[in-house]
């Protein structure tokens, strides 16, 4: 009978987790989905669901705008946060196709006014579409006859502040740069070579007159699934389904470097806020952190059971020593005061994670947290704190005083049962399954259980594990694995991937740390597409279509505020 409940605990769909700063919790009532409220059919879910946020300038209370896609159809609606319920009645607008499907997104944040927003589409089909939902006027079709290119838009993006310039990526592993104030060809492009170079090449269109695409980027063998540009708009890094990750200098078409994965495709990739590294996900279930300055993999993180769909950093926990900790409590009052908008909060993570930098360049004192959701139904939340990225120098100040995010102090009561010489250590949610050859064992019964070694340097782990290969349950495709079987993941490796494994550009698993998850939870029935941190609010959504907020703490103020007499159902951590 334990074994039975234990299992329906696992399989327990949760909303609400807790972690060091407090409770996140699910809020029902401001869910977003198609008004009919009714789940994506399995006909319909070809394509992923996805979801954009743009923030509007000006004065308190302009708000944010949320657009998202569930099969054929797109919806732009308000969007309230956690403290207004949502009201699906009433979309700002909406749009249903035919003969092909919405599969990406992007607002373009640097003009977007209360009154206008540019909104890039891509589809299923290849086209791209440019339109204004709010004005509802502006509507331009690119690669209509399919002459450029006749494969799925996996990903798009404008150009860091850039008004009309937008970059496209499809599963041709192509990459198109547009101009929404040119047209495209009555003809197939012709292209000239313009540079090359190892994995990639970059051509420009043959034509008397301007005309899109501006400029085609062959990158790698195989779909292109998502790209990001850096925090300083001149770089941009792309994963690729040969499993490679790519950063290019985008304006001098220079490759900066290259990491391989541990086996199959990348499917997702993104920076952290001061640009210094990059994570990425993908078909062998892991989570790589990659430092840009060092072209190395310094982490790999191990808590999905199916392959990554997407990662994020989340800009409003990083913690930089001598600096004020982001302040997640208080009472709605002093919320409604008025908040900084999320351009402005993020522009101050950005200047405090750069304040605090060595004389080298490298940052000190400073703990990123990041996000990740899969196949596997899956929201792990990770932190990359100092110890992992300069595991050769001395801890800083900060290591030895009360943790940014709320760890016990050193030396303090509260911390003497964890005083055995071990290096400060990462808090953990004692819900996360762990394989038999653990050596994270979670210490007591508390909420909030600390973990002797959450992150194990290279030294550590080969002393406690020798020379074990790395063993564990792997999926194939998106199909969850739920056979107890312990498989080598080194014979699921591709012959080229052989090649590569123990270099830098893919490391052995016991070469790098390995990272556990703060917390690992099944938060949906369907596997998860869509991970959005916003300043009071995590934004999440699965294949059903409907995009959940989790309140941060101290943010839950939706049902005072709008008195619905209802409650989120299921609190249960």
């Amino acid at each position: 009978m334990a074994a039975e409940t234990g299992g329906k605990e696992l399989n327990e769909v949760k909303s609400l987790f807790r972690t060091r700063e407090g409770a996140y919790q699910l809020l029902s009532l401001a869910e977003y989905s198609r008004p009919s409220r009714l789940p994506l059919s399995t006909a319909q879910g070809t394509h992923p669901v996805r979801v954009s946020v743009v923030t509007m300038p000006g004065p308190a209370g302009s708000g944010e705008r949320i657009c998202f896609n569930v099969g054929r159809e797109l919806y732009l609606y308000l969007y309230r946060g956690p403290r207004q319920a949502a009201d699906l009645s009433k979309p700002i607008d909406k749009r249903i196709y035919k003969g092909t499907q919405p599969t990406c997104h992007d607002f373009n944040q640097f003009t977007a006014t209360p009154d206008s927003v540019s909104l890039v589409v891509g589809f299923s089909a290849g086209q791209v579409q440019y339109l204004d939902p709010i004005k509802k006027e502006t509507s331009k079709l690119f690669n209509e006859e399919r002459f450029i290119d006749k494969t799925k838009v996996t990903c798009l993006k404008w150009m860091p502040e850039s008004e009309s310039l937008f970059l496209v990526s499809h599963t041709s592993g192509n990459l198109y740069l547009y101009n929404v104030e040119q047209p495209c060809g009555t003809t197939a492009p012709h292209y000239l070579p313009l540079k090359q170079g190892p994995g990639f090449a970059v051509y420009t269109c043959k034509s008397k007159s301007n005309r899109n695409p501006l400029l085609k980027w062959s990158v790698g063998e195989g779909a292109l699934h998502e790209f990001a540009f850096a925090p300083d708009g001149k770089h941009v890094a792309c994963a690729s389904q040969d499993g490679s990750l790519r950063v290019f200098h985008f304006d001098s078409m220079v490759l900066h470097g290259v990491m391989k994965s541990y086996f199959g495709g990348l499917l997702c990739v993104c920076w952290s806020p001061d640009g210094r590294y990059v994570v990425t996900g993908g078909e062998d279930d892991l989570v790589t952190v990659w430092s840009f300055w060092d072209c190395r993999v310094i982490a790999r993180g191990h808590g999905h059971k199916s392959w990554v769909s997407v990662v994020a950093f989340d800009p409003y926990t990083s913690s930089v020593d001598g600096s004020e900790p982001p302040e997640f409590s208080g009472s709605d009052e002093d919320f409604q005061e008025g908040v900084p908008s999320v351009r402005g909060r993020t522009n101050s993570t950005l200047s405090r994670l750069s304040k605090h930098n060595s004389g080298d360049g490298r940052a000190t004192g400073v703990t990123y947290r990041f996000g990740s959701v899969g196949q596997d139904t899956q929201f792990c939340l990770w932190d990359l704190t100092e110890d992992i990225l300069f595991p050769h120098q001395p801890l800083s100040r900060a290591r030895t005083h009360a943790n940014a995010m709320g760890t016990a102090v050193p030396g303090s009561p509260s911390s003497a049962s964890l005083a055995n010489s071990a290096p400060p250590s990462l808090s953990r949610s004692n819900s996360l399954p762990h394989p038999a050859n653990s050596r994270g064992n979670v210490e007591g019964g508390a909420a909030f259980s600390i973990s002797k070694f959450a992150t194990l340097a290279n030294h550590e782990r080969r002393d406690k594990c020798g020379e074990k290969e790395h063993k564990r349950n792997y999926s194939v495709g998106h199909v969850i694995s739920k056979s107890n079987d312990k498989i080598h993941m080194v014979s699921r490796i591709r012959p080229e991937s052989a090649k590569t494994l123990g270099t830098t550009l893919c490391p052995r698993i016991d070469e790098v740390p390995l990272l556990e998850p703060l917390i690992c939870k099944k938060i949906a029935h369907e596997r998860l597409t869509v991970l959005i941190f916003l300043e009071d609010c995590i934004v999440t959504a699965c294949q059903e279509g409907f995009i959940c907020t989790w309140a941060r703490p101290g943010k839950v103020g939706l049902l005072s505020a709008q008195n619905q007499g209802s409650s989120p159902s299921g609190t249960v951590v």
